[in-house]
């Protein structure tokens, strides 16, 4: 590989507060698209239905990227609901800003310190982005989750629980962009909600590969995961 091509790939990917951060939007999308082999769509929709979110409610899309699974879910809440999608990199933010509904938000935000109020949404959700995360930060990112749902609010959390084989067929033709070659096993996604107070509902895995775990905060849990509440 060339020293140019390495000094791209470095910006395209640069670390920030401990995380990788995506740059290129349009590469991202055709990386996942490629990544679901052209059955984006059904598998998005599937998650949204197990995420259990309906008309009016209030989402959260943590690591939204360029916003696709946020404009699937905003899809499923109508226009009486809402959907907030963060994600570190301005430039997915602003991709996503351009293309999606009336009812989508965007902010430039990481999981680990979520700009939003305690008890603010029915529901959190997050596709392929925790493993992102530093595995320091987990716990805390979860742990924000939690304080900005409501008490009974519901999680839906989404990851390779390991990289499929065309994917790694892929990496070795050396024809994916560096985000996509840094899939891994999450396979601890069920640990990572217990520890960080979840109930655990469900879980499971999906086509390509995904694992996903269904939980909620506890309707008797009235308390802030830390003092204070966000703006």
């Amino acid at each position: 590989m060339g020293h140019g091509k390495q000094a791209r790939e470095r910006h395209e990917h640069d670390g920030d507060g401990g995380g990788m951060l995506i740059r290129r939007a349009r590469r991202y999308e055709w990386s996942a698209a490629f990544g679901m082999l052209g059955r984006r769509r059904q598998v998005y929709d599937g998650l949204v239905a197990l995420s259990g979110v309906g008309p009016g409610d209030r989402v959260l899309d943590i690591g939204c990227g360029t916003g696709y699974l946020t404009r699937r879910v905003a899809r499923a809440v109508g226009p009486g609901g809402t959907v907030v999608g963060i994600d570190p990199s301005p430039s997915v933010i602003a991709y996503a800003a351009t293309r999606s509904a009336a009812n989508c938000t965007f902010q430039v935000a990481g999981a680990q310190a979520l700009p939003h109020a305690d008890a603010s949404f029915d529901a959190v959700v997050s596709s392929l982005a925790i493993h992102h995360l530093p595995s320091d930060d987990r716990v805390t990112a979860l742990g924000e989750m939690r304080r900005v749902l409501r008490p009974g609010g519901r999680l839906l959390l989404a990851d390779f629980r390991e990289q499929p084989r065309h994917l790694r067929l892929a990496n070795l033709l050396g024809v994916l962009a560096r985000h996509a070659r840094q899939h891994h096993s999450m396979a601890d996604l069920a640990d990572l909600v217990g520890r960080a107070d979840f109930e655990l509902t469900g879980s499971g895995d999906r086509w390509p590969s995904l694992r996903y775990v269904q939980a909620r905060r506890s309707m008797t849990d009235v308390s802030a995961h830390r003092e204070g509440s966000r703006p």
